[in-house]
């Protein structure tokens, strides 16, 4: 891009090197004249170089130069500021090329530069010969002239500035967007707003959320059976329609391990009809993998478990950090899911006391709970009409 930019501004300059040395030259102004054809000259010949492959690097910095001191020895030979109809505006091309190609701090010098080559015009102006061969009105006019391009050639300079800092402000936003999409797939909403606008620790007391694991029944036998590929293919399309339900019911899918999948509500955001919420998902994903063919031959069944209860949630680490809710009401889903039936949900009692109105259970009974004991559980059948 930059040497693109360099040759389209060498043939401007080319061109209206040329220009001016023809008129300075129909006016008998020699000197001027050839400065013009020597700059147009060295010009062309950098071109001519760059075609075949050289650096740009050195005809750069000679064009910003050259570009600087040219307009300041036309004004001196042709007799002052506006006896030369203010060429010496064209300087400040220079610095301004400086900026696009180099930015801010390395365009300084070049700027300074021109500053002190203008302070130097002011003070030998009352010392320079006021006379040339130019006529007053092509003086008026090149005036007009020099101070309407350097003002469109800044113009156009803003402009480039500022899209490119729209297209830096669009890029930003663009990859804002894909942070803030890939942090809400790791981290509630909630949570990650409150992890960019604060660092202290984030934990929750909740005095009652429900708690759903769901677990693929055989799954060493089935990976001993399928390509690694296969395998992951399929939990992706059964944790894929998991997560649209998830969604679905305004729930919270706190993780995926291996084929195990864990889902709250009421967490982090509190609901009073949490345990309904998450009857209802668990009735659908039922449904769906008792309904929906996977493959031939193949036969896909989870054990889910539920619970309810008081719970603690939280984000543990500073680093490929995780939200998770702890307590024992989360222990006890985690022991309804590993000890129930394949294909079926199985309930423990606070939460079939909380939604028994609402839906249909069958009781299986006291079972033995790792940890806990003897515990009365339920199976969860369908949803009252």
């Amino acid at each position: 891009m930059e040497k693109t930019l360099l040759l389209a501004t060498s043939i401007l300059v080319i061109s209206a090197a040329a220009l001016w040395g023809c008129v300075f030259l129909l006016f008998s102004e020699f000197v001027a004249a050839g400065i013009s054809f020597a700059y147009s000259a060295f010009t062309l010949a950098g071109v001519g170089s760059l075609s075949y492959g050289r650096s740009h690097r050195w005809f750069l910095y000679t064009q910003l130069l050259l570009g600087l001191i040219i307009p300041f020895v036309h004004m001196v030979v042709l007799g002052g500021f506006w006896q030369s109809g203010g060429i010496m505006l064209w300087s400040l091309i220079s610095p301004m090329g400086a900026l696009v190609l180099f930015g801010r701090g390395r365009a300084l010098p070049w700027a300074v530069a021109f500053l002190t080559l203008f302070g130097l015009a002011a003070v030998i102006q009352p010392l320079v010969v006021h006379i040339n061969n130019l006529p007053e009105g092509l003086v008026n006019l090149l005036t007009v002239m020099n101070f309407a391009a350097v003002s469109v050639i800044t113009l156009m300079v803003l402009n480039y500035f500022i899209n490119e800092k729209d297209e830096a402000y669009r890029l930003l936003r663009i990859e804002e967007a894909k942070s803030e999409e890939l942090l809400l797939n790791v981290l509630p909403r909630e949570i990650a707003a409150t992890l960019k606008n604060d660092n202290h620790t984030i934990a929750d007391q909740f005095e009652s959320i429900s708690v759903l694991f769901a677990d693929l029944v055989g799954f060493t036998p089935l990976t001993a059976r399928m390509p690694p590929v296969d395998v992951v293919n399929l939990l992706n399309e059964i944790f894929s329609h998991f997560d649209s339900l998830v969604e679905k019911y305004g729930v919270e899918k706190i993780r995926t391990i291996g084929d195990s999948y864990m889902v709250a509500a009421g967490a982090p955001v509190p609901v009073p009809d949490h345990a309904r919420r998450l009857a209802r998902l668990a009735l659908e994903m039922r449904h769906y993998l008792q309904s929906h063919e996977f493959a031939p031959d193949l036969h896909i069944e989870f054990r889910i478990g539920m619970n309810s209860g008081p719970a603690v949630g939280g984000v543990i680490g500073r680093k490929r950090f995780v939200y998770d809710v702890w307590g024992d009401a989360v222990n006890i889903a985690s022991r309804m899911e590993s000890q129930g039936v394949a294909g079926r949900i199985q309930v423990a009692q606070p939460m079939h006391d909380l939604i028994c109105g609402e839906f249909i259970f069958e009781q299986r009974g006291v079972i033995e709970i790792k940890g806990k004991g003897q515990m009365q559980t339920w199976f969860l059948e369908g949803e009252r009409v």
